[in-house]
């Protein structure tokens, strides 16, 4: 058998994480976290312990706050390179009924421009579909312009919510959000 033209493909997919694969969430939040967040948190607020943060991810895993709150991961074979969060918006002026929320989408660092992130980003507003929100919204750091390219090239738009976080309780660690949204269903 020949591979077709221009290489062999990889083996790629998208499914609802399980319990099992917590430890493999935790090793890539572990790894890609710093990197996402440079600039935005100081070093010692990342997460360094990947068993801690994979009991964390377990004790999620296997007992979500509610049926629409999904972990979706992206895998190439069986090795996980990325992950999402799914879950009602809970902004005051959105609908938890008819509006969901991307929360999280993360790639492992070296696995970013192939293709996961839009799979997994799809993904996520289809399983939002099959909830039956009619609306996805995701909050993007203000600074962040690569996230919030590859969302609207994905046909995500502002829609005017801005909010800005306190994320150490000090006022010392401030960041500003915008939030976009997209129709689905």
């Amino acid at each position: 058998m020949t591979a077709p033209a221009g290489g062999p493909t990889a083996d790629v997919s998208v499914r609802v994480a399980w319990a099992d694969d917590a430890g493999s969430i935790a090793a890539l939040q572990v790894r890609a976290w710093p990197d996402l967040y440079a600039g935005v948190l100081p070093a010692e607020a990342f997460p360094t312990d990947v068993d801690a943060v994979a009991a964390q991810w377990h004790r999620s895993l296997s007992r979500p706050a509610d049926a629409r709150h999904r972990v979706l991961v992206a895998l190439e074979r069986n090795r996980v390179v990325g992950f999402a969060l799914t879950s009602p918006a809970t902004d005051p002026d959105c609908d938890p009924v008819a509006d969901g929320e991307v929360s999280e989408v993360t790639l492992d660092p070296g696995e970013r421009g192939k293709g996961h992130g839009s799979r997994l980003l799809q993904a996520a507003v289809d399983t939002l579909a099959a909830d039956h929100f009619t609306r996805a919204v995701s909050w993007v750091n203000a600074g962040d312009d690569a996230l919030r390219t590859f969302l609207t090239d994905a046909g995500w738009a502002p829609d005017t919510a801005h909010r800005e976080l306190d994320l150490d309780g000090t006022g010392a660690t401030r960041v500003k959000q915008v939030r976009l949204h997209t129709a689905i269903g």
